[in-house]
């Protein structure tokens, strides 16, 4: 990939840098790769940061992470900013040039978001003498289920400037909200993200004598239906919980033969710890005992992936204030309630007060836009200047206010 073109204040949000921007989104978007390791994903993004001068650039052991510090002219706090990296193992559908071919696909706009980070480390590096303190630069891989933040966490991002950040910011454009729109909430804002796995051990045999052996396909069918009524029966509508079965499977080569066993798996979102430990107390004993009642047993496993995504409600107060500054209130939408998606930047904002804060992507003229994680999501790429100017304005106003 080819560097940047340096700009200067009056154009940061357009012509050459903007254009840049989108070209590196639509570089990164033809190489996507899943989980903690994204050799491609990551030489990339060096690639970008090291002809701008950081005053540190490391790279993680566990994962292909990227941290950059970038200091200012003298001595002062630090606020982190973040970037998810990781791509999702969905063939894209999207008919786009730029189109991914190798069977994974950036369908959550982590794409846009390495390209809006880089962007503000440009700006940021070009700004130096404007503030005091250090900007910490997150690059994450593993966000989307392989649990890369509280690696990065475990490496030592926190400290990668010497002081703990004073404010965490990470944006997620969504395309389903007006291009350009920031929207964002105090409190939480993104739910916690649980799993169910199940298994059902019967006795198979013949498909022509099911009377002859304990049938597993029917139990899991019945537990299936079963979760549904006990999310609604068990659980206060104003602490939603969403329950959804995404895997199922059965033992069995051929056709005419019951299988031993059979199994299923289930995300579920919560927005309590209370809700937590209900469904950790509860759904093992439910799940079995309907195991139990047609003669066959259940192994059940219930666990935590990520806690429930909290923005701080000073930082949230201060971001959208600055937010409002520098594009204008109209620019800004409230959330009235959380988004049941999860999000592993929850995991730094437990340890650093901060907010994670949407950015409309919609498409122009798309009336019924793709929910994020489809293969044919579309995602807007004009307004990645202003994403990276975003950032900038997160920085650098909570370092000034802190000085």
């Amino acid at each position: 990939m080819s560097g940047f073109t340096t700009p200067s204040a009056t154009t940061q949000s357009t012509g050459t840098f903007a254009h840049d921007l989108v070209t590196l989104r639509r570089e990164l978007h033809g190489i996507p790769e899943v989980g903690l390791h994204l050799p491609q994903t990551q030489s990339a993004i060096i690639r970008q940061l090291e002809p701008l001068g950081l005053d540190s650039l490391t790279t993680g052991s566990a994962l292909s992470s990227v941290v950059g510090v970038i200091r200012g002219h003298k001595p002062g706090p630090t606020v982190l900013l973040r970037s998810d990296m990781d791509a999702l193992p969905v063939a894209e559908l999207t008919g786009l040039p730029w189109a991914s071919t190798n069977g994974a696909m950036h369908a959550c706009g982590h794409d846009l978001h390495m390209a809006g980070l880089v962007g503000a480390a440009q700006i940021l590096t070009q700004r130096r003498h404007d503030f005091a303190g250090s900007v910490i630069l997150a690059f994450q891989p593993g966000e989307e289920g392989h649990g890369g933040a509280p690696l990065m966490l475990g490496e030592g991002l926190l400290d990668a400037a010497g002081p703990a950040p004073i404010a965490s910011y990470a944006l997620h454009v969504w395309p389903t909200l007006d291009s350009g729109v920031f929207a964002t909430r105090p409190g939480a804002i993104m739910a916690g993200m649980n799993h169910l796995r199940v298994t059902v051990h019967g006795t198979g045999g013949h498909a022509s004598s099911p009377h002859r052996v304990r049938d597993t396909v029917p139990v899991v069918a019945e537990i299936v239906l079963a979760l549904q009524t006990y999310v609604t029966r068990r659980f206060d509508v104003s602490d939603p919980i969403v329950l959804t079965v995404t895997q199922l499977a059965a033992d069995s080569a051929a056709i005419n033969v019951i299988p031993d066993r059979s199994s299923l798996a289930a995300s579920i979102r919560t927005l309590s710890l209370e809700s937590v430990a209900q469904l950790a107390a509860e759904l093992p004993t439910f799940v079995q005992r309907i195991a139990e009642a047609h003669g066959c047993t259940a192994d059940v496993h219930f666990g935590e992936d990520y806690p429930v995504t909290v923005n701080d409600a000073r930082a949230t107060d201060h971001a959208t204030q600055l937010l409002a500054q520098r594009f204008g209130e109209e620019r800004l939408q409230p959330l009235d309630s959380p988004l049941m998606a999860s999000e592993d930047f929850a995991f730094v904002l437990q340890r650093s007060p901060g907010a994670f804060i949407l950015l409309g992507a919609r498409p122009p003229g798309d009336s019924e836009p793709e929910q994020p994680h489809s293969s044919r999501v579309l995602f807007d790429d004009s307004g990645l200047a202003d994403h990276a100017n975003a950032l900038v304005e997160l920085a650098l106003g909570s370092l000034a206010a802190a000085s």
